[in-house]
Order: C-alpha cells, then structure tokens, then sequence
C-alpha cells in the first residue's frame, strides 16, 4: 500500500452518526458538509439515486477544497454518503414532519424494507472518483399505534433517513436485519475499508 506522508479523509456530511462510526474505527476525519440541495437530483431506482446523491455532495466539497490554499503534502480523500429506505416501490429520506413520520410507520410496521446507502470517494489532488452503493435488508417490528407515537414523540426519527435509528430507540423496532449493520447506521465501514483500498491505500493510514 502506498505510505502519504499525510492522509486525510474529509467527511461531506454533518451526520453525528456517521462522524461516530468513523472515530470508533481510530478514524478521525474533518467534517465538511456539503450543503448540497437533495431536491436537485430525482431518480425512481434508489441505488442510482443515493449514489448520484453521494458523488454531488463529494463533488461539491472537493471543488471547495480545490479552490482553497491546501498543504501540498496532505493527501485528502473526500468521502460522500446519502441513504434512502425503499418499501414497496416506494422512496423514503428522511421524513417533512412528526404526521409524516407516523404515516411512514404505520406502512413500516412488519415489513421488510432495503436500507441503500450511497457512497462516493474522490482523490482530492487527481480528482478520481469510485461510487459504490451498499444494501442491507431491514426487518421491522409490528409495532403497536401507541409505540409508534411515542418513538416519534421522542424526536429521533425525524433526522433519520428511513425514519428511525437503529443505533438509537428504534433498534427496539428492527426485529433483524440482513447485512452490512453499520450500512443501516449510514456509512458500511467494509465498504469504505473497500474503497480506500481500491485507490491503492489502507485503512490503518488513517491511524
């Protein structure tokens, strides 16, 4: 593996949740959100979606770091994440309201939903680009009307893309989940040890 006398991984997103895993992993990365207006991009298949989503919002923070004065000897990878929940056809973010959010359960409830994140890293200095997408089924609990208000009550839901947190009090509500584990959190750190090894690195630069 090629030894940068710098490596850096720049995290286009201020997901807490994200930033978590990464740290918890001996990764400590810089956070860049990216601002990038989601409503920008449509698209019915959800892996083509949270990927296109996740290459503009690594694409955006790249330029930017592109177009400022940068240490020659830091090599920057800039990672970019977006997650949907598909059931029955159907597109899920992150839910507009609590009212939403106890629809979405009420249509959750017993199913088994696709968590599909979307991840996209670019070599700063190159710039090249890998996209890949990671899919984990999710089985949910039948929960009850009354849980399902008061998991909402709680707030958690409503910034989360699928409308719960599994690493939070809706890991009550998932019955199992087949796949990556932490796909379902937002980032699948397999995946990324992947992806990075792909661009002729390893993880444990990041070290």
């Amino acid at each position: 593996m090629t030894q940068p006398n710098r490596i850096t991984l720049i995290l286009a997103s201020a997901s807490p949740a994200r930033k978590r895993l990464l740290e918890t992993v001996g990764i400590q990365p810089k956070i860049c959100p990216s601002e990038f207006d989601e409503s920008l991009i449509q698209d019915s298949d959800p892996v083509q979606l949270v990927q296109k989503l996740a290459q503009a919002k690594a694409e955006v923070v790249t330029q930017t770091l592109i177009d400022s004065p940068q240490q020659q000897d830091e090599m920057m990878l800039v990672l970019g994440c977006d997650s949907v929940l598909a059931l029955d056809g159907e597109i899920y973010g992150k839910p507009a309201n609590p009212e939403e959010a106890i629809a979405r359960w009420l249509t959750m409830r017993g199913q088994v939903g696709q968590l599909h994140t979307g991840h996209a890293l670019i070599q700063v200095s190159t710039p090249k680009i890998i996209v890949h997408c990671q899919t984990t089924l999710v089985y949910f609990a039948n929960i009850s009307d009354q849980e399902i208000k008061a998991y909402i009550n709680t707030q958690e839901p409503l910034n989360c893309a699928g409308c719960f947190a599994i690493e939070g009090k809706g890991g009550l509500f998932v019955d199992k989940i087949e796949g990556c584990h932490t796909n379902v959190i937002g980032l699948s750190l397999p995946l990324l040890r992947t992806m990075i090894q792909e661009f002729g690195y390893d993880i444990t630069d990041f070290w």
